[in-house]
């Protein structure tokens, strides 16, 4: 009973480890399948060999590949920058150490040349004072000499040479105090010799010291030299690999752009309206062309239809009027459209795209904006179209410009690409790209159509605050609880 149970734990420890196995390989190749199916070459190719719905999920599937990607990046990238800190951190301490060594190794030079100098006058008056002391000994031996001569002399010669008794005893009292004087010199200046002489053996014996300390240092400099060239290597291969993370992040970033382009070209404007993150990345791309800032184009967005949210309230009906009715109600519309300007365009521009697409879109049951409403009277004119809200004669005049940016005929209006470009040479003409304040918001109300101080207040003022809430989002990642209420 208790073998069949340890056999079967023991089967089924070893099925599991073979199925986590196997799907653990099976992740890695998938893994490995879409990096070569991913490739920008392949992606290109397929456009012509897949259908529209198979290529549309291709580029979704690798979009998402490039992002996960990217964000596994920046885990390493984030990783290996601690380490390069702390490498740069660690080359930082052993380059101080040898900078003390200098310092240290400097200095007992200088204190060794010093004492070279102190033993030096040391031995100099080591030689005056043995010098002294030979001519205080040879002074003695005089001395001596006169002294045995004067005590061999007789009493004839003592009477003969000296004048009187008395001199001849002045004289020996005088050799007598030359000789006492002459050994008490020459006793202090062998004293004296021999204080040298320890002075000397003390400053050799430091000096020594001193040259053994600088060879320890320098030895100890050269430990520190070796050991932060060591870290300055390792150093030097993890900047190689954080600039390699840094280069394959924004290699993927730029395909899971590129990739996202091409599905934004693919698409009209979702029902719902377009993702703000995904609106954010268009704008940004857009601004690369147009040198209008990306979150104020955005914020023109936003304001003109929650960037997509809102495409219209009205149809035209009336080709002679401009008249149309609300959608919802199905209510009369009173100038929907300027009659004499955008009826014909708008309807060239929907015949165009149905002829091109292979469309039936009708252009009497497709939204557009209504006539403004204030204190019960209709200004303006309606008739904008799509997530950009152009009006069809505005939309001609940009048309050409904007299907030689994408080398796609005809532009659409209701296409992400397309639109977003139209906004962004838009607010260039009118001089948006100085991205100042003031160039910013007269340009937002030139394309709103009208300068006077309530579309400033209603249409200006608005605009530039939600572009700054787009701008701490595009800068920081998030935005303040405030701005969240404001776009979302």
């Amino acid at each position: 009973m208790s073998f069949s149970f340890s056999k079967i734990f023991f089967s089924s420890l070893i099925a599991i480890f073979l199925l986590s196995f196997f799907y653990f390989n099976q992740y890695i190749l998938a893994e490995d399948d879409l990096a070569v199916e991913c490739e920008w070459t392949r992606i290109e190719k397929s456009e012509s060999s897949l259908s529209e719905d198979a290529y549309r999920a291709l580029l979704e599937k690798c979009k998402g590949y490039y992002e996960k990607k990217s964000d596994e990046l920046q885990g390493d990238i984030t990783k290996t920058e601690a380490e390069k800190n702390t490498l740069a951190n660690t080359v930082s301490i052993f380059q101080n150490k040898i900078k003390s060594f200098d310092y240290q190794i400097q200095q007992g030079n200088i204190m060794i040349k010093d004492l070279g100098l102190q033993i030096d006058d040391t031995k100099v008056s080591i030689s005056k004072t043995d010098n002294e002391i030979k001519g205080t000994r040879d002074k003695l031996e005089n001395l001596l000499e006169l002294r045995y001569i004067e005590d061999r002399k007789s009493i004839v010669e003592i009477l003969l040479g000296e004048r009187t008794m008395s001199d001849f005893f002045d004289n020996m009292v005088a050799l007598d105090a030359l000789n006492g004087n002459a050994q008490e010199f020459l006793k202090n200046i062998r004293g004296l010799k021999l204080d040298l002489e320890d002075q000397k053996v003390s400053m050799d014996a430091e000096q020594d010291d001193l040259k053994n300390f600088v060879i320890i240092q320098d030895l100890q400099k050269q430990e520190s030299s070796k050991k932060k060239q060591e870290q300055q290597n390792l150093l030097n291969l993890t900047e190689q690999e954080y600039q390699k993370y840094l280069k394959e992040k924004a290699e993927t970033e730029e395909l899971a752009s590129k990739i996202g382009s091409l599905l934004f070209e693919m698409i009209e404007v979702p029902e719902g309206g377009i993702k703000f993150e995904d609106a954010v990345q268009i704008a940004k791309d857009i601004s690369k062309s147009t040198g209008v800032r990306a979150a104020f184009s955005l914020a023109i967005m936003w304001q003109e239809t929650r960037i997509g949210k809102v495409l219209g309230g009205c149809y035209l009906k009336n080709t002679k009027n401009g008249d149309g009715i609300y959608i919802k109600t199905g209510n009369k519309a009173p100038r929907t459209m300027k009659a004499s300007r955008d009826v014909e365009p708008f309807l060239s521009i929907i015949k165009s795209l149905n002829s091109a697409l292979k469309l039936k879109t009708d252009a009497f049951n497709t939204p557009v904006s209504c006539c403004m409403v204030r204190n019960g009277e209709y200004f303006g004119y309606g008739g904008a179209m799509g997530p950009a809200q152009f009006i069809p004669s505005t939309w001609m005049e940009y048309k050409e410009e904007i299907e030689k940016a994408t080398g796609d005929i005809p532009a659409n209006p209701w296409n992400v690409r397309d639109a977003f470009l139209a906004n962004g040479f838009f607010l260039k003409r009118k001089g948006a790209g100085k991205q100042t304040y003031e160039t910013e918001i007269y340009s937002a109300l030139k394309y709103f159509g009208c300068t006077s101080s309530w579309c400033k207040s209603n249409y200006g003022v608005p605009v530039m605050r939600a572009s700054d809430c787009i701008q701490q989002y595009m800068d920081k990642g998030a935005m303040s609880a405030s701005c969240q209420s404001l776009i979302f």
